[in-house]
């Protein structure tokens, strides 16, 4: 069910909806604000609102026990099914640290993975910058609106994420940036994520929250360890010392996470219906044909498609995973002829 068909039952129909008598006596539902929400995803290509019935739906995201029953997504989708790590850390990171989160956030972007952070100033901001730079998406989450850039020193970086990767978040577009938002969506920093890294933290850091609810997800949690002067890694050892696995580079992450990931794919070809029987030696060729060996834009592959857009983007990422197409800013281009 999309948001548009739950506004109509929940308006005309709400009987038949899945919900409890008391449940729905408690409902007190602002129309005019789902309908600005609903012209806000009409409003451009790029903007999506998914709830956990969407196949596009993150599936990790939608295994831990408060997932989101709505979110707002600018940008592109695809990354939000494919395997993700978190990196995070301290807004006021030393220089050894933002080269650190640099380095990891590259090295991983370069061998597939999606990064995903929350774009504060210090980790956050050098991990999705390094994810740009090794031309991978990256994600970052909100705590406040999509609409909203917050810090405003990223506003280049937002409009960079965008491009190749996404900005979520789980409140209304305009929503403001509001202290109690940002504890909340670290749940969803470390529930699209395979496992979480936090770089450089003290032992108040806030990224210790998004270690924390990634434990209490039963996903993997790594910390880089620092120096013992000055406590800026205090709370990264108190992790290391609580089972946290201790990473030195990308390739301690890798190993740990390599299973992991080729998991969550199995699970991704499942929920899609996406078949060993149905991979040929030229996978949806009309689709193929559509992308060019210069950057095609994902408007453009749709329109020339004919298919639905969430067909394509899942189409697209199993051409991706079988190497015919990569995704890069801007769109995709074509890898091999068939």
């Amino acid at each position: 069910m999309d948001i548009e068909e739950l506004r109509q039952r929940l308006e005309f129909e709400p009987q038949g909806l899945p919900l409890s008598a008391s449940l729905l006596a408690k409902c007190q539902i602002d129309f005019d604000k789902v309908d600005l929400a609903l012209a806000w995803q009409e409003s451009q290509p790029h903007h999506y609102i998914l709830t956990p019935s969407d196949p596009l739906y993150p599936p990790l995201l939608q295994q831990i026990s408060d997932a989101p029953l709505v979110l707002f997504v600018k940008g592109l989708v695809t990354p939000l099914v494919m395997p993700s790590i978190a990196i995070v850390g301290s807004r006021n990171a030393s220089r050894g640290g933002l080269d650190m989160a640099a380095e990891l956030a590259y090295n991983l972007a370069s061998q597939g993975f999606v990064i995903t952070s929350g774009m504060a100033t210090g980790i956050d901001g050098a991990a999705h910058k390094a994810t740009l730079a090794a031309n991978g998406p990256t994600m970052a989450v909100l705590g406040a609106g999509v609409e909203r850039i917050y810090p405003k020193r990223h506003q280049y970086l937002y409009h960079d994420i965008i491009q190749s990767g996404c900005v979520i978040s789980e409140y209304w577009p305009e929503v403001g940036p509001y202290a109690g938002n940002f504890p909340k969506r670290n749940r969803i920093v470390s529930g699209l994520s395979l496992g979480t890294v936090v770089v450089e933290a003290s032992r108040k850091s806030g990224s210790l929250i998004s270690a924390r609810l990634a434990m209490e997800q039963n996903r993997e949690v790594f910390a880089v360890p620092g120096s013992v002067l000055g406590g800026y890694s205090q709370g990264c050892h108190d992790l290391i010392n609580n089972g946290a696995k201790l990473v030195e580079c990308a390739a301690d992450i890798i190993e740990e996470l390599g299973s992991l990931s080729e998991y969550h794919l199995e699970q991704l070809h499942q929920r899609h219906h996406i078949q060993d029987n149905d991979i040929c030696d030229l996978p949806f060729p009309s689709l193929l044909a559509s992308v060019g060996y210069e950057t095609t834009a994902i408007d453009a592959v749709v329109e020339d498609s004919g298919k639905p857009i969430d067909l394509v983007l899942i189409q697209m990422l199993e051409l991706e995973l079988q190497g015919w197409v990569a995704a890069v800013p801007g769109g995709y281009v074509r890898l091999k002829r068939s």
